[in-house]
């Protein structure tokens, strides 16, 4: 099992989101950005390394969310998601194609990445 974090990160009441590049797993699907926690670092550090160099922005977190197991076929990851603040930066896309700061009633229309459903769904609830 692959263990990953993704970042929820809200700037004025709306959130980002990442869209993967067609070179990716999932290409074209819609994700909270992250990626896989190496073996010398935390979750936290892990986030923070991720969305500094995918985003380009500096990111405070605030609190992590249950993490969830998904199965995609030839391999499983568990996702670990933070509630993060955005502090500065202005985000230039290293590796996904587009990216939008979205209100949390518009997130369930995007063409999500089968692992982050669950995720919104969190975010949905709260």
């Amino acid at each position: 099992m692959i263990p990953v974090t993704c970042a929820i990160i809200f700037k004025e009441g709306k959130i980002l989101v990442a869209q993967r590049s067609t070179s990716m797993k999932q290409a074209l699907k819609w994700e909270f950005p992250g990626g896989k926690i190496e073996t010398h670092e935390t979750a936290e550090q892990c986030l923070l390394r991720e969305i500094k160099e995918e985003l380009n922005i500096e990111i405070e977190i605030i609190q992590q969310l249950d993490p969830h197991v998904y199965d995609y076929g030839s391999f499983s990851i568990q996702l670990m998601p933070f509630i993060c603040k955005y502090l500065f930066g202005d985000v230039v896309l290293a590796e996904h194609i587009d990216y939008q700061w979205l209100l949390k009633e518009q997130l369930p229309a995007l063409d999500w990445a089968p692992a982050d459903v669950a995720v919104v769904e969190a975010i949905m609830k709260a």
